[in-house]
């Protein structure tokens, strides 16, 4: 019997909060039997996005909040004084049991401070990372990049449990056999790099349970060199951003170029098939959002201009991740090493 996963959906937050958010749920249910969704918010405005669909509504609760979290808001203080936002309210549900994992495309500081503070970190662990599926051009389609922004300065002890972590989400989720692991620096010989990646390089290589073959620089990452991605969240959120960056122009100047002359716009017209399915491939969205690995819940952080293609693939990712324990088996793993 499959695993129910009660997943709350911070229905308020984003810049296309509520109708793409409760669209992006609503596909999720439709995409299997075994979701409940919490919707978190202004209970009026929810009804009224959810009055557009059909759906089971025995697996759908409203949870009326009288607060928001705004982006600009400082997250320490917005956590403490909005106790009614749906931020707030949803961890606390995670905390309690109540529900399985958290999914927003809220404030980034926001989710990341009531991850650490209401749902709490696994015993042992010293930093949840935030860990986002990244598009690669091989036969996986993905490496996972952790941590992307959750911690700037990071201590190698850190970077080892992350690329721990990292590893267990990639055999566990992905399916990946012993799953590579690198560390991002600026050559491949073991002497480069800063004074953080010298330290931890040693630690990483002398790890008898994760597959390290080394450092990866940031040409190779597209190329999916491997599978597990370290850095610290400086270096990985500026990874991540340029990857979105580079893919949006190639984008517009592709898009530029069929439609310059009418050789080239005929020519379009017979790429365009091909040329949509790769687009698709190599698309952000299609893995869903960043999880904050080492939580004593699943908290997912997506996009803020998410639409409901990637909120329903971060709510199917929660699916996933409780559906294989990997709380458990980071548990088990960390634990297992700090014996």
């Amino acid at each position: 019997m499959a695993t129910q996963t009660r997943v709350v959906l911070d229905a308020m937050g984003g810049d296309y909060a509520p109708f793409e958010v409760v669209k992006g749920g609503i596909e999720a249910l439709e995409k299997s039997s075994d979701l409940f969704l919490y919707l978190l918010g202004d209970e009026a405005a929810i009804k009224a996005e959810l009055a557009k669909y059909t759906y089971d509504e025995s697996r759908v609760e409203i949870r009326h909040c009288t607060e928001m979290i705004e982006m600009a808001e400082p997250p320490v203080r917005a956590i403490q004084k909005k106790k009614d936002s749906s931020i707030v309210k949803g961890m606390s549900m995670i905390r309690k049991g109540e529900a399985d994992a958290f999914v927003s495309a809220g404030s980034t500081g926001a989710v990341l401070v009531g991850g650490q503070i209401l749902v709490g970190r696994l015993k042992g662990i010293e930093r949840p990372p935030l860990a986002p599926l990244i598009p690669t051009d091989n036969e996986r389609g993905c490496s996972l990049l952790i941590d992307c922004g959750a911690n700037v300065d990071a201590r190698p002890s850190m970077l080892v449990q992350f690329a721990r972590m990292g590893s267990i989400y990639m055999e566990s989720v992905m399916k990946v056999k012993n799953p590579t692991v690198g560390i991002v620096n600026i050559g491949a010989e073991e002497e480069k790099g800063n004074a953080l990646v010298k330290e931890t390089f040693p630690l990483l290589k002398a790890c008898p349970d994760i597959n390290f073959v080394g450092s990866v620089e940031a040409r190779d990452i597209p190329r999916g060199a491997v599978d597990v991605v370290v850095c610290e969240a400086f270096t990985g959120n500026v990874i991540l951003k340029m990857y979105e960056g580079v893919a949006l122009t190639l984008l517009d100047k592709v898009k530029a170029g069929m439609l310059s002359t009418l050789r080239s716009k005929i020519g379009a017209l017979l790429v365009k098939p091909a040329l949509k399915t790769t687009l698709k491939d190599f698309s952000m969205d299609r893995y869903g959002g960043a999880p904050m690995l080492g939580l004593k819940g699943l908290v997912v952080k997506t996009h803020g201009n998410s639409k409901s293609v990637e909120i329903c693939n971060s709510i199917m990712q929660c699916a996933q991740f409780n559906e294989q324990g990997i709380n458990d088996k980071i548990k088990e793993r960390i634990s297992l090493n700090e014996a």
